[in-house]
């Protein structure tokens, strides 16, 4: 229907007759209803004037009538008009053009934060050049097993290192030393080769004794020196089971025994007494180890054990690995320039850091991360080493706080020439000099544990600005928590020194690194039996999921049947898995916290156990695209995080022994055969009454296929649910499933027995002659009335009732 100026001009008339705004624009919109305003519309003078009479479309969607009459003619106008303003039609006569498009306002985007140990604070992590970020690691000092206060920062590095990369989608180049030169290897070194050269000797059992005994001598002046209680319970220890050892060679001496008896009783006593007796070596005969290569076999063979540790652990190699022996020429440019830059000075062979002249200069500061505790003298020494806090030593600083940047080599310890004499490189340069040499004057990430702050890395941080000459060489500095055992300092003299071959007997890479995923990377972490235990329960709760889903997945559908109409139910869940994300991606940028990320995953699987459930109860099929994309998304954050070892399609992938044979995909097919053909014979059974059959069924599913790694979970009304797991773990289940059993079998025969012995002694009682039945209550009746009918006895001192008084 076209308008015209005629035939509206009516009932324009009656609209703007109407004095309140909104009765009018509903009038307009109820008028507006009934005709066609767009196409075919003719525009006339009395649209103009109602159209002048608005300055703008109304926002009540329920007035849409009006509101596309007056984007109408705004398009042709050219434009809305201020009232009393003239309009007039544009020059291209009713040709529209598309509005005006204002993006949405969204919401400013979640930053990632980190807790940067130079402000004790969490920090906006902006790399220095663009998406590229350069990360130095402290790495290990190999020259002993790797133990789980490595596996601590380690692993909680590789997931940060992780989420970083993988997630956030840095380019990480990712830096980390192994201190191969240093006073523990060194005393080690020496110690192991004089004990082996003793052992290859074959001292007779009268020297040997002679010699156990001197090393006892010198054990016991340690012994006293030693203040640390647990420290000093320890040695103690030693020292009795090294006598206890020696008695036995002793008696066999006196007794003139066989010498086969003799030579097993030396044998046990050069066993027991190895520390003493190296200890004792060392002190006598450890200045004439001269020889380079003796150092370096001890920390190769730690270095290649480390190696292996991490990769069990799944931690990802370092980007690129420096050795300290392999950049001494390096560590003496570094030390020869911060002596140029007015920092460091000589002294007695040795080169030390000026604390002091770097202190006081106004473009740096000492003690960035822990100022507090500058000058204290036991953390100090401790960073110098065993072999360099010697009073001689000492002697040669200007200032007790003041470190050693370069050591003249005693007799007995490796060295290296430089200008200031044959030495070895002190602890805190080599990490200066290696990471300054590859990631340059200023790095974005420098990672440690906790207990490196102080003195290693503020000695580090004052070396290189003294070297690069600036005050910014680190951007972020990021410390790993302590790892405790069951609550207390992991240490040998508590006997809870735990290595992690030790620790991986008892649980799976996976295992351990859920464990250190539920905790703050920066936060202390107590490695205990309930820690596990909640690390066992997330995985297996998680492994559930991922099962369902698959079994749900191989269910045979046509293509269409894939994608199938969403309810409210679908919806609903899709709305929470979008807000579970979200939840998620807050967390990471909250200083990457994987605890609060697996109580949102967590969450997300409970939500989608309910819907399945619900629609298992209602015998209706899950929505198998939405739960594969939520299950997709859960593995590709457990693969961010390194939960998941291998390339998975979805969930934990099934590994065979020692292959890389994905077991899951090969044998499965097979297994749903055997389900489905299981299941017709269990159908047949049923119907044919042959209890026999349905008894072996079971057998098959609850004691063969378990041994196998393989679950059969049976459903009323439901196809057989398929699933293939770790056989430990299904076996595990089954113990404790028939433990369950046993228990309510025994509960139910211990009821039924109290409900028979009842039903006895009730029958028995009624057995009892009436003149008989009270005989027995003698502990409520003092008295019975032989008179009183029936032998009933009287509680009233044998009165008869009527003669109980009132």
């Amino acid at each position: 229907m076209s308008g015209s100026s005629g035939e509206q001009a009516p009932a324009y008339s009656s609209i703007l007759s109407i004095s309140d705004e909104a009765a009018r624009v509903q009038a307009l919109n109820e008028h507006l209803s009934t005709r066609s305003y767009v196409r075919g519309y003719s525009l006339s003078q009395a649209d103009v004037d109602v159209f002048r009479q608005l300055s703008a479309p109304p926002a009540d969607t329920r007035l849409f009538h009006v509101a596309r009459w007056f984007r109408h003619i705004e398009a042709i106008l050219g434009g809305p008009c201020g009232r009393g303003e003239p309009c007039g039609r544009q020059a291209s006569k009713g040709r529209r053009e598309q509005p005006q498009w204002s993006p949405p306002a969204g919401s400013p985007p979640c930053k990632l934060r980190l807790y940067n140990s130079l402000t004790r604070s969490k920090d906006v992590f902006i790399p220095q050049h663009g998406k590229k970020v350069t990360w130095y690691c402290c790495g290990p000092t190999v020259y002993d097993a790797s133990h789980m206060g490595h596996a601590r920062s380690y692993i909680s590095f590789d997931i940060l290192r992780r989420v970083l990369r993988d997630y956030f989608g840095y380019d990480v180049f990712y830096c980390m030393n192994i201190t191969d030169v240093d006073d523990k290897i060194i005393r080690r070194a020496r110690q192991n080769y004089l004990f082996e050269q003793y052992r290859e000797k074959q001292p007779p059992a009268a020297q040997l004794l002679d010699d156990v005994h001197a090393a006892l001598k010198l054990f016991s002046v340690k012994l006293r020196e030693t203040t640390d209680p647990d420290k000093k319970q320890m040695l103690e220890r030693i020292q009795h089971a090294v006598k206890l050892a020696a008695e036995p060679l002793e008696r066999a001496m006196q007794s003139d025994l066989p010498a086969v008896v003799a030579d097993g009783c030396e044998e046990a006593l050069l066993a027991e007494a190895k520390d003493l007796l190296s200890d004792w070596l060392d002190c006598a005969l450890g200045s004439e180890v001269t020889d380079n290569s003796i150092f370096s076999q001890l920390p190769k063979f730690w270095e290649e054990e480390f190696h292996r540790d991490m990769e069990a652990l799944n931690v990802l190699p370092p980007d690129v690995l420096t050795r300290v022996s392999e950049y001494v020429p390096e560590i003496v440019n570094f030390v020869q320039k911060i002596v140029d830059n007015g920092y460091g000075y000589a002294s007695n062979g040795s080169v030390y850091f000026d604390t002091a002249k770097f202190a006081s200069s106004e473009r740096h500061s000492y003690g960035k991360l822990v100022p507090e505790a500058v000058g204290d003298q036991k953390a100090l020494q401790e960073g110098e080493g065993d072999l360099s806090i010697s009073a001689d030593r000492l002697s040669e600083k200007r200032s007790p706080n003041d470190f050693a940047l370069w050591k003249a080599s005693k007799p007995g310890e490796p060295s290296w020439p430089c200008p200031w004499g044959k030495g070895r490189p002190g602890w805190h340069i080599e990490c200066s000099a290696m990471a300054g040499t590859l990631l340059g004057a200023s790095m974005d990430i420098h990672g440690g544990g906790f207990d490196l702050r102080f003195p290693h890395h503020d000695n580090e941080l004052a070396q290189s600005e003294a070297y690069f000459e600036n005050d910014c060489w680190v951007r972020y500095f990021l410390h790993t928590g302590h790892l405790t055992i069951a609550g207390c300092k992991m240490s040998k003299s508590l006997k809870n020194f735990i290595t992690i071959k030790d620790a991986l007997k008892k649980h799976s890479a996976r295992q351990l690194r859920l464990a250190f995923l539920m905790h703050s990377w920066k936060d202390t972490l107590d490695y205990s039996s309930n820690t596990m235990e909640s690390a066992l329960q997330y995985e297996k709760f998680m492994n559930e999921f991922f099962l369902n889903v698959k079994d749900i997945l191989r269910a045979p559908v046509d293509i269409t049947g894939r994608f199938e109409k969403w309810e409210d139910e679908e919806s609903e869940l899709n709305e929470s898995f979008y807000d579970k994300k979200a939840a998620v991606h807050e967390a990471l940028c909250d200083n990457v916290d994987t605890r609060t990320v697996l109580e949102e995953m967590r969450a997300l699987v409970s939500r989608c156990n309910l819907y399945m459930a619900a629609r298992k109860a209602a015998r209706r099929r899950p929505n198998r695209a939405l739960l594969e994309s939520i299950a997709l998304y859960l593995t590709h954050m457990l693969t961010i995080f390194g939960a998941i070892e291998e390339e998975s399609s979805l969930g934990f992938p099934v590994r065979g022994p020692g292959t890389s044979l994905d077991l899951e995909s090969t044998v499965m097919p097979y297994l749903q055969v055997l389900s489905e053909f299981r299941e017709g014979v269990r159908k047949i059974a049923r119907e044919q009454k042959v209890p026999e059959v349905l008894q072996l069924s079971d057998a098959l599913r609850d004691d063969i296929l378990p041994e196998l790694g393989v679950r059969f979970e049976d459903h009323e009304g439901l196809p057989t649910v398929v699933k293939l797991g770790d056989r430990e773990a299904l076996l595990r289940e089954r113990e404790e499933k028939r433990q369950v059993e046993e228990e309510k079998r025994r509960k139910k025969e211990e009821a039924a027995r109290k409900k028979q012995g009842q039903e006895a002694a009730k029958l028995a009682k009624m057995k009892i002659p009436p003149s008989e039945m009270f005989l027995s209550e003698s502990d409520k009746y003092s008295k019975f009335d032989e008179n009183f009918a029936g032998g009933a006895p009287s509680a009233r001192g044998g009165l008869r009732p009527s003669q109980w008084p009132s």
